[in-house]
């Protein structure tokens, strides 16, 4: 059973930066992705980083060339680099490990292919 913890939320001013971190419990090489939900919403893909012969990176068209997500095999992490917050940036975000590897917008953008997830940490952006 893997376990993934992120850390890294906090309040930020607009425009600010945070990164966000996730630590695995299991070595593993599915993909990983970043999810968020706001208040009252449902959650939203962010990004998803698969890495096999190369790295694969995709993105929600929200956040691209805002946001970078990264992953780091060897010490089974995940980051999430945030730039130019914005107030609707404002949610809680979640760590997601698939069993597989997935190349593909359809899979990586659905939650029904993440088996494992983390508790989530709160990000907060004012305007």
């Amino acid at each position: 059973q893997a376990q993934l913890v992120e850390s890294g939320g906090g309040l930020i001013q607009a425009g600010g930066s945070l990164r966000l971190s996730c630590a695995a419990s299991r070595r593993s090489s599915g993909t990983m992705a970043w999810f968020r939900q706001a208040p009252g919403k449902e959650r939203e893909f962010v990004a998803a980083i698969s890495t096999w012969k190369e790295t694969w990176t995709y993105y929600a068209d929200s956040v691209k060339g805002r946001f970078t997500i990264s992953r780091d095999n060897a010490k089974n992490t995940l980051d999430l680099q945030m730039e130019n917050l914005k107030p609707e940036d404002t949610a809680d975000y979640y760590c997601a490990q698939a069993n597989s590897i997935y190349t593909s917008r359809d899979y990586v953008t659905d939650t029904n292919t993440y088996f494992y997830w983390g508790q989530g940490t709160q990000v907060t952006v004012s305007s």
